[in-house]
């Protein structure tokens, strides 16, 4: 990499950010021009509108030296959130680690939907409003809905301790832990007995033959336990749906994220349980029905 020696005090905002943009389109990875932005931002602690206001201000060489290594890593396909260890998802800041799978905007809406509806649910005398999330990794979906809904408590469960630690982290970072009870186990066991207003659920969905043509950053650096979904990528959604209804309140919900071209196998094993009736899809923000939700029976 050319980043070097007599030529450092050259470098302005400006000018590594038309290199590294070139060199990022050159290794073929996908947003390169976004990619620059937001490691130089971080380097900098600024906005990335600052970048293009001090277009002509030089780096310092301890800055230069800190976004090498992040530009290295880059071009080994690691993805920018592991690089910044950290990744943005409702409006909040989630540590992420390589033991947690990276949240993605299309998860918004399984918080929302669910935010939604637990906002008009009525708790039954005695009980409270209660969630559980399964399958953590980060707790994105169950600290967000937390944060959105200060009356809520939650219940969630991860089959890693090393991402349950990531998920406590981040409960503590943002004020939740007093309210959430953590898990290590294999997806409803460790809840066995409890009964909920909602049991929510990002699990792995990928079909393992498609894990191949997935891009490098996701396919070589996201953990593999966190994508695959078996043969057809619904083992878990079949669990889920034999063993969950139970355990939801009266006019409770489930509320599962789905992958492209499964919301209506994961409706019809929603429709096979006699527990549950109704049932809704959701789109993502590019049309993709994304989000399954399956009401219990009053």
């Amino acid at each position: 990499m050319p980043m070097r020696n007599q030529n450092d005090r050259l470098w302005t905002i400006g000018r590594i950010l038309k290199w590294t943009e070139g060199y990022f389109t050159e290794k073929g990875l996908e947003s390169p021009r976004l990619d620059a932005e937001v490691l130089l931002s971080h380097v900098l602690k600024k906005q990335r509108i600052y970048l293009y206001v001090h277009f002509d201000e030089p780096l310092q060489p301890e800055e230069l030296a800190a976004y090498r290594e992040m530009v290295k890593k880059r071009v080994m396909h690691v993805p920018v959130a592991y690089i910044l260890g950290e990744r943005e998802f409702m409006g909040l800041t989630f540590k992420v680690t390589e033991d947690t799978l990276i949240p993605r905007p299309d998860t918004e809406i399984l918080v929302q939907a669910a935010v939604d509806r637990l906002k008009a649910w009525r708790a039954p005398e005695d009980t409270g409003l209660r969630f559980a999330d399964i399958g953590t990794g980060t707790g994105a979906v169950c600290l967000s809905v937390l944060h959105y809904l200060p009356q809520a408590v939650a219940e969630t469960v991860d089959i890693s301790p090393a991402a349950r630690a990531v998920a406590e982290e981040n409960a503590e970072q943002l004020g939740l832990k007093g309210r959430i009870t953590f898990h290590t186990g294999d997806l409803l066991t460790p809840l066995e007995g409890q009964t909920f207003a909602a049991i929510l659920s990002n699990p792995p969905y990928i079909p393992e033959a498609d894990i191949e043509a997935l891009a490098p950053e996701v396919r070589t650096k996201e953990p593999h336990t966190a994508l695959s979904g078996g043969k057809d990528g619904l083992d878990f959604y079949r669990r889920l749906m034999a063993e969950a209804p139970a355990m939801l309140e009266p006019n409770g919900f489930l509320a599962f994220e789905v992958g492209i071209h499964q919301a209506q196998a994961v409706a019809a094993l929603a429709k096979a349980n006699p527990l549950l009736g109704k049932t809704e899809i959701l789109p993502d923000y590019a049309g993709i029905d994304r989000v399954v939700v399956a009401w219990k029976k009053g």
